[in-house]
């Protein structure tokens, strides 16, 4: 583990986001005192997607392209009166 000053890692910050890639960890402090570490991020371990576990839970109404068509149009030209 490195300490740097907070003025080193401006001067310096690719060179230890570099290090920290690299599997080290970074210590930046002001006045002394920790304020910052810069360490290697962990990866993330993805579960695998499940493809079609929704199957037979939900349907598409057959007019789904075609619902609501006279409102968004009436919205569209500006109407007061929307069709019911």
């Amino acid at each position: 583990m490195r300490h740097v000053s907070l003025q080193e890692a401006e001067e310096n910050f690719s060179d230890l986001m570099s290090a920290a890639e690299g599997g080290e960890t970074i210590i930046v402090e002001k006045a002394g005192k920790p304020v910052v570490r810069f360490e290697p991020a962990q990866k993330i371990a993805r579960r695998p997607r499940r493809i079609g576990f929704l199957d037979g839970q939900m349907s598409v109404p057959d007019d789904f392209d075609t619902m609501c068509q006279e409102e968004i149009i009436a919205l569209f030209e500006g109407r007061d009166e929307l069709p019911r």
